[in-house]
């Protein structure tokens, strides 16, 4: 029956289309029509329409594949993405880690998500008139810590309504005289900037502009903007005329190739650099001049004003009066106070004068990655990171210890560069994130088992040009004192292994001394200091030049610390040639006060931890040549360097003085400082010096004489953990004082019992 009642149905419809329609032919719909075919999802990134056109909406679909982070994910997911022009990222809506709702992505069903960029992308974007041709894509998890794919989409965009830059043909002209490359100021109304670029083989980039505040930041082939090219001289230049000499001006140079390569690049030799990704979170307190960032940057942009900013020094002609009497304090800005900066280091250069140094170590300060660091990442060598301060306040700290008598020495890192620095990036395998073969500046890979980042050529007359021109900016701009050179072991092209690389090289000699002759040169009282560790020939060939040795004795006194015999001898720490900085402790070296916690002859006891380490100290201090110390050995700071990560922020503990034990520690590296001052001949070659301070004089004693006509110095120490009585060869008799406690002793003669707690070192003299 119901078939039937369905064959009526039809015959009414066939009547009802036949009387309406106009055609003979009637149109008759399919009684079972097919469902619309639903698109087929891939796992991974979809698009929809294929060819996005930018004035059109677009909508993203992500499917999860089981292999995805956010496979069976239940928390809500968003979209991270932005205009890619250059290379970099633009109009990205939030933050990695600001949830917008915006960019919050529909869930469709398990393991899919939507999201609709309309009413066109340009307008989702708001992008202006920025050409949207292609779109950096990652899907995220609400928190950050998982997404879609493992790394970054892209998808092509198509854009009628705006192009990009066509830059015109290269226009010649010959280099102004008198310029040289970076920023030159011609007058008070005029700039020119010269960038140089020639590489390996002869060839240089197709185009070089430059866009910044002085062009409103427009890309253009006008002469405020294209630069000229001078083969010749291998260099790009641009004169800016027009400018207030008061005003700063940010900038960029943009070059590239024929082939589409786009490169955005700061000034190597800017003296200040403002960094979109980093500078907004330093504190108005620690940085208090302008770092607004231009809108229309792109990563990293030079900073230049005609009239810079004076200093009026304090203290104009200071010198180092004797770099082999040299007491250095190795400081890093971040970890010595609470706010990390020059304000907080200032306010305690009275307790590190009090204290008896006579010089600072600071850190790297050059400009480097991000704002957490220990320094050891420059980019911008010209510029002092804005992390601790702006220059006027460098220069206010450096005057101010100038005024208490102590000298700047500051750690430069010429060895390796990041890829922030504008000579790697003008040479770039993006594909390898390296340098290119074709670098003048640097080695794809270095020669040498040391280094990272990317490996600067010495052998390179470009590199020796820049670096020799950094040191004398450094001297004469900042009065900086002297320089430690880090991994000057890498100042090398020839091919080496962890089991060669210290051998003697004569060319990595003539690269240092070619360096020293500039320090020399711009200041003849610098003292230039190596972290070198190479073959004995080699130091003693470049500490007869007139430079500066690192000594490295942590193993030794952090054994002795620790309260083990075996590898404790200090002898190494003396030369009769005082051009070797010894240390017990570094800012690359476990602190020897944590090992002391993880001794089990020594760890319960605090007193007995900080009475070894003021042992230490007394066979330290007493011995004559330059020595260093990291900061807060003074109190026995006990914090692992690892803590946090090796390079992490370390904890604060100033408190660590409120304890009487730390706090003799302190005491002791004070009056030990002191003696150093007061009594200088007893530390200078012309005094007879003798010691006994090897493994083997471990339960026997170690001692130290000293002597000239004048003047007597008798050390003993007991390292053991019992009490010890030694026959003590004093050079004279009459009355001697214990130089720490101040107590007096009669010596009747040469040979004298004494007895020496455990732990302890007598520091004896014949002079207050």
């Amino acid at each position: 029956m119901k078939k039937y009642n369905n064959y009526l149905l039809w015959a009414l419809l066939l009547f009802l289309f036949g009387a309406c329609s106009d055609s003979d032919d009637p149109i008759l719909p399919d009684p079972d029509p097919d469902p619309e075919t639903p698109i087929e999802l891939k796992d991974g990134i979809n698009i929809n329409p294929a060819s996005p056109d930018a004035d059109q909406p677009l909508t993203i679909t992500f499917k999860a594949a089981s292999t995805s982070g956010l496979y069976n994910y239940a928390g809500d997911v968003y979209l991270h993405t932005g205009v890619v022009d250059e290379g970099v990222w633009l109009y990205v809506p939030a933050e990695w880690d600001v949830n917008l709702a915006k960019c919050k992505m529909t869930k469709k069903e398990n393991n899919v998500w939507s999201i609709t960029m309309s009413p066109s992308v340009r307008a989702w974007f708001s992008s202006q008139d920025t050409p949207v041709q292609k779109l950096g894509v990652v899907i995220r998890s609400s928190d950050g810590t998982k997404k879609g794919l493992a790394d970054d989409s892209f998808v092509t965009v198509t854009d009628t309504k705006y192009t990009a830059f066509t830059p015109a043909a290269i226009k010649e002209g010959t280099l102004p005289a008198g310029v040289q490359e970076g920023i030159n100021v011609v007058d008070n109304s005029t700039v020119t900037l010269v960038l140089y670029d020639k590489d390996t083989a002869g060839n240089h980039k197709d185009f070089a502009h430059v866009v910044g505040d002085f062009n409103q930041w427009k890309l253009t082939n006008e002469t405020n903007c294209q630069m000229w090219r001078d083969n010749s001289a291998g260099c790009w230049w641009i004169t800016l005329t027009g400018l207030n000499a008061t005003k700063e001006y940010a900038f960029q140079y943009y070059v590239g190739t024929k082939s589409g390569e786009k490169i955005r690049l700061g000034d190597a030799y800017a003296e200040k650099i403002l960094d979109p990704d980093n500078d907004s979170y330093i504190p108005a307190s620690t940085y208090t001049e302008s770092k607004t960032y231009p809108e229309s940057g792109r990563g990293i942009v030079s900073v230049f004003k005609i009239q810079k900013d004076t200093y009026a020094w304090k203290v104009a002609d200071f010198k180092i009066k004797d770099a082999g009497k040299l007491v250095i304090y190795e400081m890093l800005f971040r970890d010595f106070t609470a706010t990390g900066d020059i304000n907080g280091a200032m306010a305690k250069l009275d307790y590190l004068k009090a204290l008896g140094v006579n010089a600072i170590e600071l850190m790297p300060v050059q400009e480097f990655d991000g704002n957490d660091s220990w320094g050891y990442n420059p980019c911008y060598y010209f510029a002092f990171d804005k992390a601790y301060g702006t220059r006027q306040m460098y220069k206010a700290f450096i005057d101010a210890c100038h005024q208490k008598g102590m000298a700047v020495i500051l750690d430069v890192v010429y060895n390796h560069a990041t890829g922030n620095m504008p000579f790697a990036k003008l040479y770039w395998d993006s594909k390898n994130n390296q340098t290119t073969s074709n670098n003048p500046y640097f080695n794809v890979s270095a020669p040498h088992p040391y280094s990272v980042f990317h490996d600067f050529n010495h052998e390179s007359p470009l590199v020796r040009k820049f670096v020799k021109r950094n040191l004398k900016f450094l001297l004469d701009e900042y009065k900086i004192d002297g320089f430690r050179f880090d991994l000057t072991k890498g100042f090398t092209q020839k091919n080496s292994t962890e089991s060669t690389a210290s051998n003697y090289d004569a060319s990595r000699i003539a690269i240092l001394k070619d360096y020293y002759g500039t320090v020399k040169a711009a200041n003849p009282n610098a003292c230039m200091i190596l972290e070198h560790f190479c073959d004995s020939r080699e130091e003693n060939e470049l500490a007869a030049d007139g430079m500066y040795l690192w000594r490295n004795m942590s193993n030794a006194y952090a054994q002795s610390a620790m309260g083990w015999s075996n590898n404790s001898a200090f002898n190494g720490l003396y030369e009769t040639t005082p051009s070797w900085i010894g240390y017990m402790e570094s800012h690359d070296e476990e602190r020897a006060s944590y090992l002391q916690t993880t001794s089990k002859l020594i760890n319960t006891s605090l007193p007995k931890r900080m009475s070894q380490l003021s042992a230490n100290a007394a066979f330290f201090f007493t011995v004559p040549g330059p020595k260093m110390i990291w900061q807060f050995g003074e109190m026995g700071y006990d914090i692992s360097i690892e803590e946090n990560g090796r390079t992490g922020k370390k904890p604060l503990h100033w408190e660590y003085l409120d304890n009487a034990n730390r706090k003799g520690l302190h005491d002791t590296y004070a009056k030990l400082m002191k003696l150093r001052t007061d009594h200088p001949a007893l530390f200078e070659t012309g005094a007879s010096f003798s010691w006994k301070v090897t493994a083997n004089d471990w339960t026997d004693g170690r001692f130290i004489t000293s002597t000239t006509a004048t003047e007597n110095l008798v050390v003993v120490g007991n390292f053991t953990t019992t009490e010890q009585t030694y026959i003590v060869s004093f050079p004279v008799s009459g009355t001697w004082i214990n130089y720490l406690s101040g107590q007096e002793t009669t010596v009747s003669g040469t040979n004298q019992s004494v007895t020496v707690p455990a732990h302890t070192a007598f520091v004896f003299t014949t002079m207050q």
